[in-house]
């Protein structure tokens, strides 16, 4: 095994003590952010130690490459992109707290997905459509690291899935802008230049994202070993439990128990570090 160690400032004093910790033999330089710790073996206090000095780590089999993968799986909002799109939306009606509130109980795992979308869109009934194009242009920004992560696997002949809760006005236009191969997300009801307040057919919930990811997964003929997963909320569970490697992205804490890893203080590309075990 290798250990990873991933932060915006890695000091010397702690890959040292992190390096006896671990019985590491070597310490590799991966990135200014990032390095690895050879011949490492999980021990006492490295979580410890990792938390207090806010870095990411996590133990990689040696061997494992980029080209085991055939499948990542991405959510949207608030792990490929910043924001919450339907908490923008609901800002330009001045009532962003309003919605905030039950999205941040939905990605907890406080109250049921559904529930609390139909409570979120009913609030943006008459909105117009127009406010969908505004948050794109003047809001939308990718997460640290997401770019130059699409690209990495994308080299590699990784596929890639985003599968959302959001709407299919942004899925759409991210499919396009950074070459994703498939989308799954909520289609908005518009009537007349103005939101309905619901949406055309049924609602991407975590059921509906796992059912996409094993579609694509089916279509592709991949095993769950060759599949990676990465979200940030309760509703991300179900398909991460069907990756071989899942990711919790500056998570809430239901989410960080159940993954392989927990990227808590770096961006989306220290994802690439723990998905192989060598420079590639």
């Amino acid at each position: 095994m290798h250990l990873v160690i991933q932060g915006a400032d890695i000091e010397t004093r702690d890959l040292k003590a992190l390096a006896k910790l671990s019985g590491a033999s070597a310490i590799d330089r991966l990135a200014d952010s990032a390095f690895r710790l050879r011949g490492a073996q999980p021990a006492a206090g490295i979580a410890e130690h990792c938390a207090s000095a806010k870095l990411d780590h996590g133990f990689v089999p040696e061997g494992r490459r980029l080209s085991d993968f055939g499948l990542l799986v991405m959510d949207m909002d608030s792990t490929l992109i910043t924001m919450e799109t339907i908490d923008e939306l609901a800002d330009m009606i001045g009532i962003k707290a309003d919605v905030a509130k039950i999205s941040e109980r939905a990605m907890r795992g406080e109250i049921e997905y559904d529930q609390s979308l139909r409570e979120r869109l009913a609030l943006l009934k008459g909105l117009e459509e127009s406010a969908l194009q505004r948050v794109y242009d003047e809001r939308l920004k990718f997460s640290p690291g997401a770019e130059r992560m699409l690209e990495t696997v994308r080299r590699a002949g990784i596929r890639t899935l985003l599968v959302s809760g959001g709407f299919t006005f942004m899925t759409d236009r991210l499919k396009s802008r950074v070459q994703l191969d498939y989308t799954h997300s909520n289609v908005l009801e518009i009537v007349g230049g103005r939101l309905t307040g619901q949406v055309i057919g049924g609602i991407v919930n975590a059921d509906a994202k796992r059912a996409a990811l094993l579609k694509v997964a089916g279509e592709l003929e991949l095993k769950r070993k060759q599949i990676a997963g990465i979200g940030d909320g309760a509703n991300d569970l179900k398909f991460m439990a069907e990756c071989g490697v899942s990711f919790a992205y500056h998570a809430k804490p239901v989410v960080r128990e159940q993954t392989t890893y927990a990227i808590n203080h770096s961006g989306l590309d220290a994802l690439l570090w723990l998905l192989s075990a060598e420079n590639e």
